[in-house]
């Protein structure tokens, strides 16, 4: 019976990571159809400061979640056990300087409630610009210029490691991730030569099958999730209320992303 268990579990198991990992594919596809890397990047770019500049932190919390949500629809793997582990040791960190009202204390260590606002505040927009590169840098990346190529690479680098990370082997990490550096290197030496054939005029007939412009429906795609992005700020949120749409409610300061799901689970 424990045999038959278990082959019958694995068998289910197998048959559910693969679904998992075909969807996944497939909305990664469905991704790269939709949006051009150079407007991607462009639409990051906006989007940054949006998180950086929140003087809210609760609105910060949000764009993180909007973030973390966007890199999953987008296909892009992600482990959200590592994730809250970061969140939760640089809060933790943070605590170690301890400032404004003391909220526990267990003998020395004490925990207050500045410390701990500014350590959550502090690891979310960490892991919300890490959440936003993931969704608007993809490896076909291409920016003009020396610097701009040799950030390109960087980010296209980042991006093919962190998609190939369950090739390193716990047991020989050191041979793994060097077998693993030498196929990144045969794969940038082989995409060199396929963008020097991509970047021929495009009078002549080789670039046909490529991707000049985003869709229409991805452009209103972008131009939405930047204004939300940028609608999640109090700032930019009462100066839409106040100077354009004076009395059209747009998002109560009093709630959040956040609030909602809590109040799901009430």
């Amino acid at each position: 019976m424990p045999k038959q268990l278990q082959t019958k579990w694995r068998q289910f198991h197998t048959a559910v990571k693969t679904k998992r990992e075909q969807w996944r594919k497939a909305r990664r596809s469905c991704f790269e159809k939709l949006f051009l890397s150079r407007d991607l990047f462009i639409a990051g770019l906006i989007s940054m400061p949006a998180l950086l500049f929140n003087p809210a932190p609760i609105r910060r919390i949000d764009l993180f979640l909007l973030f973390w949500f966007l890199a999953w629809l987008c296909g892009k793997k992600n482990n959200p056990l590592i994730t809250l582990l970061i969140i939760v040791f640089i809060t933790a960190f943070n605590l170690l300087v301890p400032y404004g009202k003391v909220l526990y204390a267990i003998g020395r260590f004490r925990i207050t409630d500045g410390a701990l606002l500014s350590g959550i505040t502090k690891a979310v927009t960490l892991e919300g610009l890490i959440m936003l590169s993931r969704v608007t840098i993809r490896q076909d990346l291409r920016l003009p210029g020396s610097l701009g190529r040799l950030i390109g690479d960087s980010f296209r680098i980042f991006e093919k490691l962190t998609e190939k990370k369950g090739a390193i082997d716990r047991k020989n990490i050191t041979g793994s991730l060097d077998n693993l550096l030498f196929e990144l290197s045969e794969e940038e030496t082989g995409g060199e030569a396929g963008h020097s054939a991509e970047a021929a005029p495009e009078t002549q007939n080789s670039g046909k099958n490529r991707l000049r412009f985003s869709t229409p429906a991805g452009y209103c795609i972008l131009i939405c999730a930047v204004l939300i992005f940028w609608l999640l700020d109090p700032r930019f949120e009462a100066l839409i209320r106040t100077k354009l749409f004076p009395g059209l409610p747009f998002f109560s300061p009093s709630l959040s992303i956040l609030g909602f799901i809590l109040a799901l689970f009430r």
